[in-house]
C-alpha cells in the first residue's frame, strides 16, 4: 500500500511509503492523523495550506457487505475545524484495488487559473486538461468522463456549487450503477477542492484486485458470522431492504423530533404521506427499485431509485435526511417534491441538510411559504445559477440566517443540524454539540436507545459511547447500518485476519476513541473552545412543541464528556 501525493498548484504527483505512524488507521482516524501531521490548524480552508485527504477505511476492498466506504478530510471552511465525511460507492473499494493507503491533495489552483483532473490508473497517476467541464452539473460530468474513458472507471467529482466555493459544496463518487450520486456530504469539502481547481478524480481501474489477508481463515469465518448476523436481524433483513431510511420518518415523528417548519414543532402532521412505508408502495407501483446497493457487494440495500408517475426516475438515493430537510422542515407532504429538490442538490452536488436548512430559515425570513414546493424548487435554481440569492443560500444555513436577519438558525459549529430535534432526541443534541465535526447526527445517532429520549439525566454518556462506536466503523469503512452485524468478535477477528494484528474486545471503541482525541486536538489548535460545544439559545429556551421540551443537559456534564 502507497500514499499518493497530488499537488494541483506545481503538478507534482508521486508516491511514498505509509509513515509508521499513519500504518494502523483507516477512514475517519486516519484522515484525523494527516491532518494533525500536516494542515496548520490555523490556515484558511480554501487556501493552499490546506490539505484534501480521500482515506478508504481499514476493512475496504474485499466487497464485505457495507464496508467499502471512504472518508474524505480537510479544514472544514463552513465550521473552521476538522472535517471528515464519508460516503458509499465505488471510490473506496477503487483505491483499495489500485493499492492506495490514502490520497492527498496538496497546493492551491495551477498559477493560469485552468482547471485540472487527475487520472489514477495501474500504470500511475498524471494531471489532464478539465477546463470543458466547469460549469456541467454532476450528470453531465459523469457523461463526459465515461466518452473520455470508459463507463468502468470509478469517480469523485465536484459539481458547479463547488467551483464557486459555496461552504455546502460536497464531493461526490460513483455508485454501485456508475451514477454520480453518493456524496461526502457534510462541512462543505466540495469548496476546499474547487478552491484548488480540481473538478474531479478519476480511478480507472475495474477489475477486482482485493487486498491481501494475512489469515484467510479468521477472516473467511468473521465475514460469514457477520453475514448471518445481518440476514438474522430485524433491521437489516427487512426494515432497511423495504423501506430504506426513510422508514425513520414514522420513528422520528412518533418521538416527537422530526423537523418541522424550521424546527418549531416536532411532529409533522403530512409525516404520513412522506413515511417510508408509504413512499414503498408508492416507488413499487411506478416499477421503481425499492431496495438498491450503493455498493458492491452490500446485502442490506437500504438505497432506492425513486421514479415519478411518469414512470420515469426521478433521483437515486431519496434519503431520510433530505425528506426531514427539505420535506417536514419546509413544510412539504409531496414525495415527488421532495425528490426533485433532491435531484437539483445531486446534480449541483451540494448538502442536502444545510440546504433544506437555509431554505427553511428563507421561509422564516419570508423568502417562501412554509408548504410551497414550487417555490422552493425556484430557489434551488437561483443556488444552481448563482444569484446573490442564491450564493446566501448555498452557503449554508448559518450564514443564510446571518444575512437574512433570522435569529432561529439550527446549527452548530457553523455546520446545520440533521433531521433530528436535539430537544426531543437529547442524546443526539449532545452528540451535536460535542463531536468536533459540527451537528452531525451520524457521529452517534441515539434515536434507537430504549431510553426516555427527554430526559437529560445518561444522555451525555450514552452520546459518548455512540460517537465512540461511530468513529471506529467510520475509520474502518463500515456503514452504520453494518453496525447491526457486527460485535466485538467479529470486529476483532475481521482486523486482526485482515492484518495479523492481536487488537483485543475493546479495539472498536479504543479506535473512535483515538479519532475523536485527534479530532479535538486539531480544533483546539485552530482555536476551538468550550463554547463552540453549546447549544443554539434559543433551543434551550423555546419549548419544542408537542412535547414541550428543551435542551436541558447541563453544561458541566457536556463539558466533561471526553475527559
Amino acid at each position: 500500500m502507497r500514499v499518493l501525493r497530488a499537488n494541483v498548484q506545481t503538478g507534482e504527483i508521486r508516491y511514498e511509503g505509509v509513515p509508521e505512524n499513519w500504518k494502523h488507521f483507516g477512514g475517519r482516524a486516519l484522515a484525523a492523523r494527516i491532518l494533525l501531521d500536516e494542515v496548520p490548524p490555523a490556515c484558511d480552508p480554501l487556501g493552499p495550506y490546506n490539505k484534501l485527504v480521500w482515506a478508504p477505511g481499514l476493512l475496504v476492498g474485499h466487497t464485505l457487505s457495507s464496508s467499502d466506504r471512504i472518508s474524505i478530510g480537510a479544514k472544514s471552511p463552513l465550521t473552521g475545524g476538522v472535517k471528515e465525511s464519508n460516503a458509499g460507492g465505488s471510490t473506496g473499494v477503487r483505491m483499495a484495488w489500485l493499492r492506495l493507503f490514502a490520497l492527498i491533495i496538496e497546493g492551491g489552483p495551477p498559477a493560469d487559473g485552468s482547471w485540472r483532473l487527475l487520472v489514477v490508473d495501474k500504470n500511475g497517476a498524471r494531471f489532464e486538461a478539465a477546463d470543458d467541464l466547469v460549469g456541467l452539473g454532476l450528470i453531465d460530468t459523469g457523461e463526459r468522463l465515461f466518452e473520455r474513458f470508459n463507463d468502468k472507471i470509478g469517480v469523485s467529482a465536484i459539481g458547479p456549487v463547488g467551483e464557486r466555493l459555496y461552504r455546502s459544496a460536497g464531493i461526490t463518487h460513483m455508485d454501485n450503477d456508475q451514477h454520480l450520486t453518493r456524496i461526502s456530504a457534510r462541512g462543505g469539502l466540495g469548496a476546499v477542492m474547487g478552491s484548488k481547481h480540481l473538478k474531479a478524480i478519476v480511478f480507472d481501474f475495474p477489475s477486482a484486485n482485493r487486498p491481501e489477508v494475512v489469515d484467510p481463515e479468521l477472516f473467511r469465518d468473521a465475514s460469514k458470522r457477520y453475514i448471518k448476523a445481518l440476514q438474522e436481524h430485524p433491521q437489516t433483513s427487512a426494515g432497511y431492504p423495504l423501506y430504506g431510511t426513510a422508514g425513520m420518518v414514522n420513528l422520528c415523528n412518533t418521538v416527537g423530533g422530526m423537523p418541522t417548519r424550521n424546527f418549531s414543532n416536532g411532529r409533522f402532521e403530512g409525516a404520513e404521506a412522506i413515511s417510508g412505508e408509504t413512499l414503498h408502495e408508492l416507488n413499487k407501483s411506478r416499477n421503481g427499485e425499492v431496495s438498491h446497493a450503493c455498493m458492491a457487494g452490500c446485502i442490506i440495500k437500504c438505497s432506492n431509485i425513486y421514479h415519478g408517475s411518469d414512470g420515469e426516475v426521478i433521483v437515486t438515493p431519496l434519503e431520510y435526511e433530505t425528506i426531514g430537510m427539505m420535506g417536514s422542515n419546509l413544510g412539504i407532504d409531496d414525495p415527488d417534491v421532495i425528490a426533485r429538490l433532491n435531484a437539483v442538490a445531486n446534480d449541483l452536488g451540494i448538502d442536502t441538510i444545510d440546504t433544506g436548512a437555509a431554505l427553511g430559515v428563507a421561509a422564516e425570513a419570508g423568502l417562501m411559504t412554509f408548504g410551497d414546493g414550487l417555490r422552493a424548487l425556484e430557489l434551488m435554481e437561483e443556488i444552481r445559477e448563482g444569484t446573490p440569492l442564491g450564493r446566501i443560500l448555498g452557503n449554508g444555513a448559518a450564514l443564510a440566517g446571518k444575512v437574512l436577519g433570522v435569529k432561529r438558525i439550527p446549527a452548530i459549529k457553523g455546520q446545520a443540524m440533521s433531521a433530528y430535534d436535539p430537544r426531543a432526541i437529547k442524546g443526539t443534541g449532545v452528540t451535536y454539540i460535542t463531536s468536533p465535526q459540527g451537528a452531525d447526527h451520524t457521529c452517534g445517532l441515539t434515536i434507537r436507545s430504549k431510553v426516555d429520549h427527554t430526559n437529560p439525566e445518561g444522555q451525555v454518556e450514552l452520546s459518548r459511547d455512540a460517537q465512540y462506536k461511530m468513529a471506529g466503523y467510520d475509520s474502518l469503512g463500515v456503514c452504520i447500518f453494518g453496525g447491526f452485524g457486527m460485535d466485538a468478535s467479529i470486529v476483532c477477528d475481521l482486523v486482526n485476519g485482515r492484518y495479523g494484528w492481536d487488537v483485543g474486545i475493546d479495539y472498536l471503541t479504543e479506535l473512535g476513541k483515538k479519532s475523536i482525541l485527534m479530532e479535538r486536538e486539531f480544533n483546539r489548535s485552530a482555536g476551538f473552545t468550550k463554547a463552540d460545544d453549546r447549544m443554539p439559545e434559543w433551543m434551550v429556551h423555546e419549548k419544542l412543541p408537542p412535547l414541550d421540551t428543551v435542551f436541558d443537559v447541563p453544561e458541566e456534564e457536556i463539558d466533561s464528556i471526553f475527559d
